[in-house]
């Protein structure tokens, strides 16, 4: 009886890894890999600087159609964007904000897609600013909202068809930003949070059309992207008013904006990392979900904090000295 029972058990456990390596196979054999670019056409939103800039130089390279998306068509990150290119590269004229510009890229998309179709989109136009939630009037949070998440949403849904169309690949540029919450940072990770329910979403609702979905999550690249805003304490202090000014005292704002632009400071010095990552997600046959990107030393920390309890999330940053000199501070004259 026991023999027959660890019998039965283990045909069921065969006859699953079976199945499984089957599966795999099969799943690989209709996965394409597109690591020659010729025939189709990848659109790149924020290519002024930055890592859209890199990205849309490497895939011309690989003989894909680039359409980059430009704030400004006539800037110097535009022109040296096509002075560097090739003639398969296209500047567009991008504003994420604006549904005429959206609708017109798309028109100029269709005007010029090679024969194999819209392959890709990356969303990457995106901004960056840095301030305590009491330092930021709505507009602020409005602004960051309206270009790094509604901005995706508005050139994703206007695409969707083109890239539905070859089975291709929607990306996203997130940041760890949206789930690992800190000080200074709290209209960023609103942006960036929504960005990424947005696309796990869109990531469910492709899957049955062929279509994958991936996240990219950079860490701390200021210094190679100059993504962060540059701006003085005095910049900070002028615009709250006399209780907030009480609250935080000025020595306190000057601490942070040090803080801050030191910690900038200690990021990566290239974006080579992220590139890499985008080219993949591009470009494999099997794309990763998401793509965290952070130095080796501090990857198991971030891996592991979306799956800690709040009160350990919250824990952490009582650990930081900077956190213990701000409640010294707060109130001080």
């Amino acid at each position: 009886m026991i023999f027959s029972i660890g019998l039965i058990i283990g045909l069921i456990s065969i006859t699953a890894l079976v199945l499984f390596v089957f599966a795999k196979l099969v799943s690989r054999h209709y996965c394409r890999n597109v690591q020659d670019g010729s025939g189709y056409a990848v659109l790149i939103t924020g290519c002024d600087s930055g890592f859209g800039h890199q990205l849309a130089q490497c895939l011309d390279q690989k003989g894909f159609v680039v359409f980059a998306g430009c704030l400004c068509p006539q800037g110097a990150g535009a022109q040296s964007l096509a002075r560097l290119s090739s003639s398969n590269l296209k500047i567009l004229k991008l504003d994420v904000t604006s549904d005429e510009d959206v609708q017109q890229a798309k028109m100029m998309v269709e005007e010029n897609l090679p024969k194999k179709g819209l392959w890709a989109v990356v969303n990457n136009a995106g901004i960056s600013d840095w301030a305590e939630i009491e330092w930021s009037p709505i507009e602020d949070f409005r602004n960051m909202v309206d270009i790094n998440l509604f901005g995706s949403i508005r050139t994703s849904i206007k695409f969707l068809p083109l890239v539905r169309a070859v089975k291709g690949r929607m990306v996203y540029t997130s940041s760890i930003f949206a789930f690992f919450n800190c000080l200074n940072m709290g209209a960023y990770s609103v942006s960036k949070r929504g960005l990424e329910a947005f696309a796990d979403c869109l990531r469910v609702e492709m899957a049955s059309f062929g279509v994958k979905v991936s996240i990219i999550q950079p860490g701390n690249f200021g210094r190679a992207t100059n993504i962060v805003k540059m701006k003085t304490s005095s910049d900070i202090w002028e615009k709250l008013d006399e209780d907030r000014k009480h609250t935080f005292n000025r020595q306190y704002i000057d601490l942070a904006n040090e803080y801050f632009m030191s910690t900038c400071n200690t990021g990566f010095k290239n974006s080579n990392m992220v590139i890499d990552a985008m080219l993949h997600a591009v470009t494999s046959a099997r794309p990763k979900r998401r793509y965290l990107l952070v130095s080796a030393m501090d990857r198991f920390f971030f891996q592991l904090f979306p799956f800690l309890p709040t009160v350990l999330t919250d824990a952490v940053f009582s650990l930081s000295p900077m956190y213990a000199k701000r409640k010294e501070m707060l109130y001080a004259k």
